[in-house]
């Protein structure tokens, strides 16, 4: 059985160490099944201990070993790279944010450390790196950059591509794409990563496939509001399109406005002439959702529809099949969908955020001319609408 090492940066209840490398531990809960792990978690690596920390009580319950190094880690003590994957797992924790209110996680550093070992070992192995690559570019362009050159299969993001969608929708790859329109919610660094990673795992998949993205606006508050109201607003017409496909456990009734009294958007020129837009719509929404218009103006719209979010108790589900595509990696060598997506939402969300802090400017943005293609090879997906009952209490929970 293939050996993985879990590099993190925080291990406390219902953080994304304790739902994503949990579930390598208990199973992945799906659609009316338990799936039992396929690798073996070996080690473990914590980079912060708080209070709430169960990384000892997961240490002592299933038998790893939590190393007081990365390299321990990765080597499982020796001198040489013994493991056959990482989950790099850089998310909450004690770090500190900058003036553009981006959290500044280690994971590039995380990341130096574990191709560090794979270079002096003389091998590379797949590596799985939670959420945005890092809150800059030139990091996270080097962490693709140096996956690559080690030859080690690489993944990344956010389970939002592969949670439910009601109703399911999925573009054909070169679907005649003219616009889009994510909807989300909370802060602008944690979700709106979500949210970008929604409208692109959709937006790359349109004719032509993926060109890149040439500039970046950000609006907040009122002038939001304005800009929808004009004639001709192609992404607020879509975003009610969207929002239409949430259900009253999601959001609130009534509009946007009478909820929402700071949005934000991010509007996205992208080099080929499609147009992208991310709303968040604190107050309103508590889900992520998506629409699009065709080039021959049909207009498609989905519920990303994960379990946990408008109060609702739960395993956390929607890591399982992001888990699930992950472990496929690890026994194939295979990533089960592009990192460049994830490399680009990166961008994006960087350049989003410098331009609301420069006082809401067009940005132009010619660093992020990433090109590919999307490819059909998820081995895991959902087969329902939502979350099934069964999901809800696969194992019960570890609260240290």
């Amino acid at each position: 059985m293939k050996k993985i090492a879990a590099i993190v940066t925080v291990y406390r209840p219902r953080s994304h160490a304790d739902v994503l490398v949990g579930k390598f531990l208990h199973g992945f809960p799906t659609d009316g099944t338990l799936q039992t792990p396929r690798v073996e978690l070996a080690s473990l690596y914590v980079d912060q201990i708080p209070d709430n920390d169960i990384s000892t009580t997961i240490s002592e319950q299933f038998g790893v070993p939590v190393y007081p190094s990365i390299v321990g880690a990765l080597t499982l003590g020796g001198d040489e790279l013994a493991v056959d994957g990482v989950l790099l797992i850089g998310e909450h924790g004690d770090y500190a944010w900058n003036e553009k209110e981006q959290h500044l996680f280690p994971r590039r550093y995380l990341m130096e450390q574990i191709t560090g070992v794979m270079a002096t070992s003389g091998r590379g192995v797949p590596v799985f790196n939670d959420k945005h690559l890092s809150w800059n570019w030139r990091d996270a362009k080097w962490m693709f950059d140096r996956a690559a050159e080690l030859n080690a299969p690489f993944m990344a993001g956010s389970s939002l591509p592969v949670t439910w969608r009601d109703p399911f929708l999925e573009h054909g790859c070169d679907t005649p794409l003219k616009e889009a329109v994510a909807v989300g919610f909370s802060g602008l660094d944690i979700y709106g990563f979500h949210t970008l990673e929604v409208l692109q795992c959709m937006a790359e998949r349109r004719a032509g496939g993926e060109t890149g993205i040439a500039a970046v606006t950000c609006r907040e508050g009122d002038a939001v509001w304005e800009l929808g109201r004009r004639e001709g607003s192609w992404w607020r017409t879509l975003a009610e399109s969207a929002c239409a496909t949430v259900d009253a456990s999601g959001k609130e009734s009534g509009s946007m406005e009478d909820h929402c009294a700071n949005p934000a958007l991010f509007l996205l020129e992208y080099r080929d002439g499609f147009r992208g837009a991310i709303l968040m719509l604190n107050g309103y929404l508590r889900e992520l959702a998506y629409a699009s218009r065709l080039q021959d103006q049909t207009v498609e719209a989905t519920w990303f529809k994960c379990q946990g979010h408008g109060g609702e108790d739960g395993a956390y589900a929607h890591f399982s099949y992001l888990g699930l595509n992950i472990e496929e990696m690890f026994l194939s060598g295979e990533p089960q969908y592009p990192v460049e997506r994830t490399l680009l939402t990166s961008g994006a969300l960087e350049a989003a955020l410098t331009s609301r802090y420069e006082g809401h400017v067009r940005l132009e943005t010619p660093w992020l001319d990433v090109s590919y293609r999307s490819f059909d090879r998820l081995a895991w997906r959902p087969t329902a609408p939502s979350p099934m009952g069964s999901c809800l209490d696969p194992y019960p929970p570890i609260t240290g």
